[in-house]
């Protein structure tokens, strides 16, 4: 299937449910000795996109903590960096050490179409992590986890319609082509898309969202409302408002997606006005999907993390009950 299937798969569900619904090796590596577990554990090759944020990091966190060899589990994680040619590499290399299943986090959602082939030839199946693939190999992956990227972009938009019905709003974009910047851009468009007056990508960091931000000050000065694709963009934006001498929360409103640690605490602190969450601690929910597949059984094509949303209401002891 192509991105359509996620696209396809979300507004089916989005019917159905009425919307109810991105410590790694810092040298681009493989951690793991990728050997052959010839005591009945499954070999499996994870490529994760990189550590660009604290949302990537706490799945990163998630899945190590159960792809283990105490599960039967004998990984090889590769962190690509956030460069596709890396991610690609790592599958190759995947394929030559014949592992039993592929895992990964496609960077952006196209340019995938003649490893997966490859991947396909060589009889591996593929679970995708996260996000998706735009891609002409038919059926290139046998199963899809993650978020309703569109669900939590509709989720944004519904409580700014609600709450901020003439904002003036700057979308602070994630990595552009990756579909959780799509997606989140499409749910929140359809809802207020006619309120936004800028845009830019801030690439899911806070550096970059700093400097976006900073220019969006300059370039539309009546902006009062930023919609962050991350967290990260969003602890960013709060970074420029401030050297700007204005007041994030209240002269600038702040929305954004993720729901890490340092994102809850802003918001407790009244400077992030909105935050929709993407779970990142699904690693139980995709060490059952792995061993599920690597026995051939039948599986769902998707499945869905179901994600929360927070306002300025939250307290403290929210925050520290949650792990991450």
């Amino acid at each position: 299937m192509t991105m359509s299937f996620k696209r396809g798969v979300v507004s089916a569900i989005a019917a159905l449910s009425l919307l109810s619904l991105a410590a790694c090796g810092s040298d681009g590596k493989a951690e793991g000795d990728g050997g052959s577990g010839g005591d009945g554990t499954i070999k499996v090759g994870f490529s994760q996109l990189g550590a660009e944020s604290g949302w990537r990091t706490a799945n990163t966190e998630s899945i190590k903590a159960n792809l283990t060899a105490e599960n039967g589990i004998n990984l090889t994680f590769v962190d690509a960096q956030q460069k596709q040619e890396n991610q690609i590499k790592a599958l190759r290399d995947f394929i030559d050490q014949d592992v039993d299943v592929i895992a990964f986090s496609p960077v952006i959602e196209t340019g995938w179409d003649e490893v997966l082939q490859d991947i396909k030839d060589a009889g591996i199946p593929v679970v995708l992590v996260d996000r998706t693939v735009d891609t002409t190999v038919e059926d290139p992956f046998v199963t899809w986890i993650g978020a309703d990227f569109t669900a939590e972009g509709v989720t944004a938009g519904e409580w700014v319609k609600e709450n901020h019905p003439d904002a003036k709003i700057f979308e602070l974009q994630g990595t552009m082509g990756s579909g959780a910047q799509a997606n989140r851009q499409d749910g929140f468009r359809s809802v207020i898309g006619d309120n936004v007056i800028g845009e830019a990508s801030g690439n899911f960091t806070r550096t970059e969202g700093k400097a976006a931000v900073e220019a969006a000050l300059q370039a539309y000065p009546d902006l009062d409302l930023i919609f962050a694709h991350n967290d990260d963009m969003g602890l960013g934006a709060i970074e420029a408002i401030e050297a700007a001498g204005k007041v994030p929360g209240q002269d600038i409103q702040i929305v954004t997606v993720d729901g890490v640690h340092d994102g809850l605490v802003a918001l407790l602190e009244g400077k992030f006005n909105y935050v929709v969450e993407c779970n990142p601690a699904f690693g139980d929910q995709l060490l059952e999907l792995i061993k599920q597949v690597a026995a051939g059984e039948d599986v769902e094509k998707s499945t869905i993390v179901v994600d929360e949303a927070f306002d300025q209401t939250i307290t403290q002891e929210v925050i520290d009950g949650r792990s991450f």
